[in-house]
């Protein structure tokens, strides 16, 4: 207790030394300052009163002195200035004849002075002098005698009682200075720990609830922090980031680690995902059935998720096979080899597949949402069925949910309203939806005609989640922007119809390590294997991308700034080869089409320019590649090229750091993905800008292996410690923080 209280009597005592050392210094230099002025002006007014005195004294003793003089009557004289000296300020009296000779003085007239020259005719002012004696002021008044001419009167004034009134007067200058520092500080500091405790409280008011904002009370906010509510609000975002990330650290996450978590935070419930895109898809292959992972950065992440938690992922079947796999409730269990979680597939209509899939979603909200160079197209009938759809998904997930609570994950754009059909079946549900894809700012948003039911279904939502802060920030403005809501910034929580939902930045990351990285070869014998293909010798260069066939992933301007590279480097001619895995997208869409058509027709020029005999530039791999085959190229290329136009994440770039266990190869990333904002090691590149991006791929062919080692083990050992059980870690304890905090208000609400 003593410790405390000393503590804060330190802090206190800090505090204050705060406001009253700068006080105090500046009164002291005022003071200094102000000393000397009040010298001069006080010896300016002594001087005009020795003056006055003189002249009274001098015009006193005119006559008498006239008449004396007159006579002759040299003792008479001495008498009457032996008198007037009397006056203890009256120093000496003197009178010096017309030829300057002293003829009378009274004894203490200094020796030293003699007869001072008269003053000017138009001036009676007196003179200090500084004799042995001291200092003295000095007066000449002229006397006028008939009989022998004007003499002239000496007048001797003692001046150290004006320095001892000086002295006085700086002392007291001194000391009124003191006085007023000791009453302004304790002013000062009494006022500022008014405002301070009122600051304090203001500020413990954002603060109430650890991060969390009350649902029910406005926090009091004083006026004065108005203007740095903003700033305050930021700095406490930035403390909560960190407190979570010190907390994370604390753990290490693995799937182990993933389960503890859902056992002791959320009372061991099994996860329900849901997600368009199903994580294995069973396909026709002659007589047999083939089964492979679908070319996805949201099966990559939530893949591994479920393997560590079990529970079932509803998905759509769209595998030629997928039904004669199925048991009679539409269920499988997956991974075909060792079934770790179920897999419940949604059966789609064509019709119902153009209207969700293809329309809305893709012709809709993925232009929207990337600001991509394609106009969104909006139509009621596909808004129909996107609804309908995602109505679908919501009956099965009551169904397959084993209590009134499930913890449920919605996966992306194609389940925006699902969460509050969600929320309307299951009240009492923690429903984690993330976004995959970016949130585009209030007025690109307000282009789509449902944004309030899109809306309103997303904030059905526990908790939301996007890739980067920025994100964030445009959805909270776009929920402000169109819907009326209580946004808490501080907290980053929105307010609506009672219900509460936390919208935070977890960026998305991969298994840490791949499952099939033990059984991968040597990274020697993927780049052997890797150039025998492309019929080229050991020491050829090679540059990797890996993508879907989407006009968002910057592949025409990837393949630009390889023909830019060759063109400036013509020592890569039949040395460097590009090559592209494209796994097709969305191929029934007119604008997939096209774009298809346009890779291809810019891949042949590229070839058709540079190409010699056996060798060209790009190598065009249009179709489906499995992870391990993926992993392989990974491993044997010595630069990834990824070039996103907009992007939420890319899991390609930490994918293909994962993969270099050799600490070797170059990572080129879109400034335009969430990646390059935790990737600063790659080199960042603005896609737009050919040449740079071509001179960032000479860099990258010609970078020394040190520099290559020091900037891949930085990428590696932040993939290895925000992995995708991370990721999941994170949202299920905030989950697991507001779904108690929902019970403990409910619980209020009752007993009020």
């Amino acid at each position: 207790m003593k410790k405390r209280v000393s503590g804060s009597s330190l802090k206190s005592l800090r505090l204050s030394l705060r406001f009253i050392v700068p006080l105090a210094a500046a009164l002291g230099l005022l003071a200094i300052a102000a000393v000397p002025l009040v010298d001069r002006l006080t010896m300016h007014w002594f001087m005009r009163d020795m003056d006055i005195r003189s002249r009274l004294i001098a015009n006193t003793l005119h006559d008498q002195l006239v008449e004396l003089l007159q006579q002759e009557n040299a003792a008479k004289v001495r008498s009457l200035l032996n008198r007037a000296v009397q006056d203890e300020r009256l120093l000496a009296l003197g009178y010096c004849d017309r030829r300057g000779k002293l003829l009378y003085k009274t004894p203490a007239f200094p020796e030293a002075l003699g007869c001072p020259a008269p003053p000017a005719a138009d001036t009676e002012k007196g003179q200090v002098l500084h004799l042995p004696q001291g200092a003295v002021h000095v007066a000449v008044h002229p006397v006028g005698v008939p009989s022998s001419g004007a003499g002239s009167l000496i007048l001797v004034h003692d001046m150290s009682f004006v320095e001892r009134r000086s002295e006085d007067t700086r002392n007291y200058i001194i000391a009124f200075f003191a006085l007023l520092g000791v009453v302004v500080s304790a002013i000062t500091v009494f006022v500022a720990h008014l405002s301070w405790r009122g600051w304090l409280e203001g500020v413990r008011a954002m603060l109430r609830g650890e991060g969390i904002v009350r649902p029910f009370a406005q926090p009091a906010v004083e006026p004065e922090l108005q203007p740095l509510v903003g700033d305050l609000r930021s700095l406490l975002r930035a403390l909560d980031s960190e407190r979570r990330m010190a907390d994370d650290a604390t753990i290490s996450w693995s799937p182990d680690a993933l389960r503890n978590l859902l056992h002791k935070q959320l009372t061991g419930e099994r996860i329900i995902v849901v997600s368009n895109r199903e994580p294995y898809i069973h396909s026709k292959k002659g007589d047999g059935i083939e089964v492979h992972r679908p070319a996805s950065g949201l099966v990559t992440a939530v893949e591994p998720v479920m393997r560590a938690c079990s529970g079932t992922w509803i998905a759509h079947g769209s595998g030629s096979a997928d039904r004669m796999v199925t048991d009679r409730h539409d269920r499988v269990a997956v991974p075909p080899d060792t079934p770790e979680y179920t897999l419940r597939r949604i059966w789609l209509t064509k019709e119902e597949e153009n209207g969700y899939y293809y329309g809305f979603a893709n012709e809709g909200l993925w232009p929207l949402c990337h600001i991509a160079h394609v106009r969104p197209i909006f139509r009621s009938s596909d808004w129909e069925q996107y609804r309908e759809v995602n109505q679908r998904f919501a009956d099965a997930v009551v169904d397959e949910a084993d209590s009134d609570d499930p913890v449920v994950l919605v996966q992306d754009y194609h389940f925006a309203l699902l969460p509050g059909m969600i929320r309307r079946a299951l009240p009492k549900a923690t429903v984690i939806t993330f976004w995959h894809i970016p949130w585009p700012n209030p007025e690109s948003f307000g282009i789509c005609p449902w944004r309030e039911d899109l809306l309103e279904g997303m904030l059905g939502s526990t908790i939301l989640g996007f890739h980067t802060p920025f994100h964030r920030k445009n959805f909270l403005e776009t929920v402000d922007r169109y819907l009326e809501t209580r946004i808490e910034h501080e907290s980053s929580t929105i307010s609506r119809g009672g219900s509460l939902t936390m919208v935070e930045s977890y960026p998305i990351s991969i298994q840490w390590p791949p499952p099939w990285q033990g059984r991968q070869p040597p990274v020697a014998q993927c780049r052997d294997e890797l150039r025998r293909e492309l019929g080229a010798g050991p020491e050829h260069l090679v540059g990797i991308g890996v993508d879907r066939l989407d006009y968002t992933k910057g592949i025409l301007e990837r393949f630009r700034a390889v023909e830019k590279v060759i063109e400036q480097h013509p020592e890569l001619s039949g040395r460097f080869t590009f090559v592209q895995i494209a796994a097709p997208s969305r191929s029934a869409l007119d604008d997939y089409q096209a774009f298809d058509a346009q890779v291809h027709a810019l891949a042949q020029r590229v070839n058709q320019r540079f190409s010699s005999e056996g060798w060209q530039p790009i190598l065009l791999k249009a179709e489906h590649h499995e992870p391990e085959v993926v992993n392989r190229y990974y491993r044997g290329a010595d630069v990834c090229i990824v070039t996103s136009l907009h992007d939420g994440m890319n899991l390609v770039a930490k994918e293909f750091v994962a993969a270099r266990d050799d600490e070797q190869g170059v990572l080129i990333l879109s400034q335009f993905t969430g990646a390059a904002h935790e990737m600063h090691e790659a080199l960042i590149v603005n896609p737009y800008h050919i040449e740079q991006t071509a001179e960032a791929i000479f860099r990258a062919l010609t970078m020394p292996p040190f520099e290559q080692r020091e900037r891949m083990r930085s990428m590696r050992a932040l993939v290895r410690d925000f992995n995708v059980y991370r990721w999941a870690g994170r949202m299920l304890l905030d989950a697991a923080r507001v779904r108690q905090r929902e019970k403990l208000s409910a619980r209020i609400r009752r007993n009020q």
